[in-house]
């Protein structure tokens, strides 16, 4: 039987993206509650060039893999990082951004590189993959005091903010973005915990699908609408060519 998860889409009518609603600037809600961000002008463009409509689903991050692949949303468009971990259960298009898991402290922390996080507390989201990325140096992470793990970045934030923590290990882009907010509040360090790439993920096996996502990214980046998208949200154009 021919695969025809593409098929299948554009016969519902409508993509169902599955998000963390509180992720500047990939996915949250604006003040009249509604869901916006980077990754919504995207995935609102691609529907609309593989001819559906698009529904935002809000999903409890740290289960997010489960509902795509049990079906309650078809993709995952939320910085979602390409991980191998990730791989051996779903499918991802192609990468579209580049990011690091950063360190972000407040702007006049006495923490300058890695090191100084020895006997610190760190904050961390639980689910995200600076989780897998401060794992894998676990001899860094023996030093710390507590790694704290928080249901979204917006908290680890407001707690290193206030001072309960010392520091927060988050996506680079989302690091920037909230100190674009809150301009002299917080600092991001040259030291990081490795290099990554965001790709949309999709079930596993559902090529068609996959496909025609990735035929409506490359043409949004050739015709300069994927760089518009950037410009807007983070007043360049940082889209992987």
């Amino acid at each position: 039987m021919a695969e025809d998860s593409l098929a299948e889409i554009k016969e519902k009518g409508t993509m169902v993206v599955g998000l963390d609603d509180s992720f500047p600037p990939m996915g949250f809600r604006d003040e009249s509650g509604e869901i916006v961000g980077f990754d919504i002008d995207l995935a609102k463009e691609a529907a609309k060039r593989i001819g559906v409509d698009v529904e935002f689903k809000a999903v409890d991050w740290d289960g997010v893999i489960l509902s795509l692949k049990n079906g309650m949303i078809d993709v995952i468009w939320n910085g979602l990082t390409i991980t191998p971990e990730r791989e051996e259960s779903i499918d991802f298009s192609q990468p579209y951004l580049e990011n690091s898991q950063s360190i972000v402290v407040q702007a006049d922390s006495e923490i300058e590189t890695k090191a100084d996080l020895a006997g610190k507390t760190i904050g961390i989201q639980l689910g995200s993959s600076a989780v897998s990325a401060v794992e894998s140096e676990p001899e860094v992470m023996a030093t710390f005091e507590e790694l704290r793990k928080f249901s979204n970045n917006t908290e680890a934030l407001m707690d290193l903010q206030t001072g309960r923590i010392q520091a927060v290990v988050l996506d680079v882009i989302v690091g920037r973005y909230y100190m674009s907010q809150r301009p002299g509040q917080f600092k991001v360090l040259e030291d990081d915990f490795g290099g990554e790439q965001y790709g949309v993920g999709v079930r596993d096996g559902a090529d068609s699908f996959r496909e025609a996502l990735n035929s409506a990214l490359d043409e949004m980046i050739a015709d300069g609408t994927a760089a518009e998208i950037s410009e807007k949200w983070f007043g360049e154009d940082i889209v992987l060519k």
